[in-house]
């Protein structure tokens, strides 16, 4: 038996359909380039986007910024575990620490009252600012990664 095949229709057809699945496998390709590529720049906008919010915020509500930040700062130190070798060797020091800390926290909290009841900014306005600029920043990263999910999505339905 020979490993070719002698019918030179069946040779055309065989080189068709070769030619026919390259094309459709390129053609694929390219699309499924297209919609991640969409998808990414798409995801760069809200980013971009989420940023310049993120840096609007910032300048109109320097405090409130500050006190979210130091209230996540706190939020992950409390969530974070402390190994046994960093409690034998920072106990002692962090008695001291402490007490410094304390004196210092008590005196910036009556600076920073002060500071924010002379300016007219109230506790709840900071605290509700806080939550607005963290809830856009979830709004916009959901957004940028459903974008990137839908498209991913899309791709794998087509093929």
């Amino acid at each position: 038996m020979s490993d070719t095949i002698s019918d030179p229709k069946a040779t055309d057809r065989v080189k068709d359909g070769i030619d026919t699945a390259r094309e459709k496998a390129a053609h694929a390709y390219e699309a499924a380039r297209e919609r991640a590529t969409d998808a990414v720049e798409a995801s760069r906008e809200k980013a971009q986007q989420a940023a310049r919010q993120a840096a609007e915020t910032m300048e109109s509500n320097p405090v409130g910024v500050l006190v979210g930040g130091l209230a996540l700062g706190a939020l992950v130190a409390a969530v974070i575990p402390r190994g046994e070798r960093e409690k034998k060797l920072l106990a002692p020091i962090g008695k001291g620490v402490g007490l410094a800390a304390t004196a210092a926290i008590a005196a910036a909290k009556e600076a920073g009252k002060g500071e924010l009841e002379a300016r007219g900014l109230t506790a709840s306005a900071a605290k509700s600012q806080v939550r607005g600029l963290l809830g856009d920043m979830v709004k916009a990263a959901t957004s940028a990664g459903n974008a990137a999910v839908k498209a991913g999505s899309e791709q794998v339905r087509k093929r």
